[in-house]
């Protein structure tokens, strides 16, 4: 019985499949590449990925020439502080932004410069935590940039996307979904709680590793383990620290991923007329029974299924 159904089966493939002369036309490159415009008309762009940043069009922008996306401001703005400040025409804040960087990065710079002559360490922890602020101000710049920059689409993905990977969770609150962030920071903090806490174990059975395979023997004498049971406990979590970076990253890209999926569907309702249509269709390599743009050849056409889903 299931004999006869695997060749049932296999029977209702190879009439599918059997028409089809070039096995891969539906997949030709062209057919992500075309457009729907009516000849010479140069109104419309094609139907292919826009390009991820324009140096020429960032100009245009910060010159007040036109106007541009929310990505490319943010994304000028990254190697050119201020430019999006300059952009939003607050001119105003360039003083904060410029004096704040420079200030705090030229006298972390200084304090380091003292440390590595003399050896001070409270130099150290002055200039370290000074470089530290002047990363605040970098960064207090670009989200500056992202919270200004003006648009008549609200919420705009563009800033949700944005927002979440400046602050995880931010992006959620811009989109009104505030029921998101429990699971979000609860998964960050987690995640991160465990890194620590396994890089610190890492860190620690190394240092037992290392003390327990010296050869001076009053370094290996006072460990409590030996070697090899230190060197698997080191393995053990060095893995698991791994995972935990893996799982950081994880949940940092899925919140900003769900802030840019859910601003793009914020205006998208679904009915309760849910239907679904399932027939019989002929696949052409250029669409040629759907656009009409080049005689139909039988020979290269496959049959198929086409499935339509209404909601």
């Amino acid at each position: 019985m299931h004999r006869r159904i695997r060749l049932y089966i296999l029977a209702f493939i190879f009439f599918l499949t059997g028409f089809a002369v070039d096995g891969n036309a539906q997949f030709k490159e062209e057919a992500f590449q075309q457009t729907y415009n009516e000849k010479g008309d140069s109104t419309a762009v094609a139907d292919t990925a826009d390009k991820l940043f324009s140096f020429k069009e960032w100009g245009r922008g910060i010159a007040h020439k036109q106007k541009i996306e929310v990505g490319t401001m943010f994304m000028g703005s990254l190697f050119a502080p201020g430019t999006a400040q300059i952009y939003n025409k607050d001119y105003w804040k360039l003083p904060i932004v410029y004096g704040g960087i420079g200030s705090l990065a030229g006298t972390g710079g200084y304090f380091l410069h003292r440390y590595n002559k003399s050896g001070n360490l409270s130099d150290k922890q002055t200039g370290t935590w000074l470089l530290a602020g002047a990363g605040l101000m970098y960064w207090g710049s670009l989200m500056d940039g992202v919270i200004c920059y003006e648009s008549e689409v609200d919420p705009l993905p563009g800033k949700a996307t944005l927002y979440s990977a400046l602050l995880p969770g931010l992006g959620q609150i811009y989109n009104g979904e505030l029921f998101k962030l429990p699971i979000y920071w609860g998964g960050l903090l987690i995640s991160t709680h465990l890194l620590v806490k396994y890089n610190t174990n890492y860190k620690r059975f190394k240092r037992i590793h290392n003390q327990a395979t010296s050869t001076d023997p009053e370094v290996s004498a006072d460990v409590p383990i030996s070697g090899e049971t230190a060197k698997w406990y080191r393995d053990v979590y060095r893995r698991y620290r791994d995972y935990s970076i893996v799982a950081t990253v994880l949940v940092y890209a899925l919140q900003v991923i769900d802030a840019n999926v859910f601003a793009y569907m914020h205006d998208f309702e679904v009915t309760d007329d849910i239907t679904m249509n399932i027939e019989p269709a002929l696949i052409s390599p250029y669409n040629e029974y759907a656009m009409h743009t080049a005689p139909i050849n039988p020979m290269n056409n496959a049959v198929g299924m086409k499935v339509g889903i209404r909601f």
